[in-house]
């Protein structure tokens, strides 16, 4: 059974609940496991770049499963694929607890991170299927929401699991996390792309969808723009355990903590941008967001340099967190308002975003834990390119530009200019 494309702004309870749910797979991934990055450096006898590349491969396998999971998703339907990816998730959460190395630990990670990564991209995808204008904005805007509970409680959920337990019983709590999204799609999703909608020109079809989506300068430049936020993101969160714990002396409690508050700023701005994205542009929404991540990279790098201490450091965190609540779903619902092939618009996206994030992450640690200049350096430099690459290729659009509701038969063109 399918559900129609709804082109009003309303949108439904449970299908924003599981696919919100999907989308926290990938912040629990990722910052779940941040406390333990020092105590898995030692317990692997492994240093902390090579720690961090474990992150990285989680991060790569999410940039890389899109290219498999996006048209699969366009040519079989949405549930088969994603269900597929849930079981493999949390089997391989399994085989993590018994890594005897840092090298074995970073392929089972980038395995993890192919298999999390199918759910993350259909849900999008889905989001799609089931919605298109305003309501689409909303939606996305809704899911980064949901999305940024993850990073509020998975730092927390790691530091207390390693008050009890070691960095072990972090993966028994990723695969338990994967099982009950397993049963929530498999129970409580259907299938939202109908056969009559389906690709059916098997590969030549999805490099052919892939071909056309780069040459489209703004969907590129809403990709790549994003891509470089998400990446000067990976680089805070791969880093900051780093430098909190063996520069300033913070718990891996009190740092899950941290990391929480960062993620209700997330919260708080991406609530902002859903009760605002029917009357201000998602064009605007997301050039506010993109200048709050430069003022707050360009604010850490000034603090870093000028040594004024914690505070900060963690304003500038916060700002830097809080700007991504803009940044996210408004370039997501932009990069995808007029594509026909969702999935392999989702995949083309989140590979774009992923791939920047995972070789971003393990160079900063090479410039080792002393210090908070090389993070925030980089994290600075990420922020002014996707400033800059917005406005080369985005801004040239009118300025009110924004994601609308339009009428049934035109609902793959859902960018109204005014």
């Amino acid at each position: 059974m399918t559900e129609s494309t709804n082109t009003s702004a309303s949108i439904s309870a449970l299908p924003i609940l599981i696919l919100g749910g999907l989308n926290v797979l990938g912040p629990l991934s990722v910052d779940t496991y941040l406390p333990a990055l020092p105590t898995i450096s030692r317990d692997l006898s492994a240093t902390t770049a090579q720690a961090q590349i474990t992150l990285s491969a989680c991060i790569l396998g999410m940039a890389l499963g899109p290219i498999v999971a996006g048209p699969l998703s366009d040519a079989l339907g949405r549930r088969r694929p994603l269900l597929l990816g849930l079981a493999v998730y949390a089997l391989v959460a399994l085989l993590c607890i018994v890594a005897p190395s840092v090298v074995v630990l970073a392929l089972l990670r980038f395995v993890q991170g192919v298999a999390g990564v199918t759910g993350i991209t259909i849900a999008l995808a889905v989001a799609r299927d089931l919605y298109s204008g305003v309501a689409l904005a909303r939606c996305l805007a809704l899911l980064v929401t949901i999305q940024a509970i993850g990073p509020i409680v998975a730092p927390v959920l790691g530091s207390l699991l390693l008050t009890f337990t070691s960095w072990h019983g972090i993966f028994v709590a990723l695969a338990l996390v994967g099982t009950v999204l397993f049963l929530a799609a498999a129970f409580g999703l259907r299938e939202t792309l109908p056969p009559s909608r389906r690709s059916d020109g098997g590969i030549a079809a999805s490099l052919a969808a892939f071909r056309d989506l780069l040459a489209d300068r703004r969907f590129v430049g809403y990709a790549l723009s994003s891509g470089f936020v998400f990446a000067g993101a990976i680089v805070y969160i791969s880093a900051a355990p780093f430098i909190l714990q063996n520069l300033y002396g913070i718990s891996p409690q009190l740092l899950g903590l941290l990391f929480g508050i960062n993620g209700l700023g997330i919260v708080i701005m991406s609530q902002v941008s859903a009760r605002l994205v029917g009357r201000v542009s998602s064009l605007r929404l997301l050039a506010w967001g993109l200048a709050a991540m430069v003022l707050g990279g360009l604010s850490m790098l000034l603090v870093a340099l000028g040594g004024v201490g914690l505070v900060g450091i963690l304003l500038s965190f916060f700002v830097i967190a809080a700007s991504l609540g803009l940044i996210l779903p408004n370039a997501t619902a932009l990069a995808l308002a007029n594509v026909r092939a969702a999935g392999s618009a989702s995949a083309l996206l989140g590979m774009l975003q992923l791939t920047i994030g995972a070789v971003a992450a393990p160079l900063v640690g090479l410039g080792g834990s002393g210090s908070a200049i090389p993070m925030a350096a980089v994290v600075a430099a990420f922020g002014l390119t996707a400033l800059g690459l917005f406005v080369a290729l985005c801004r040239p659009a009118q300025a009110s530009t924004q994601v609308r509701a339009e009428p049934p038969a035109r609902q793959e063109s859902v960018i109204g200019e005014h």
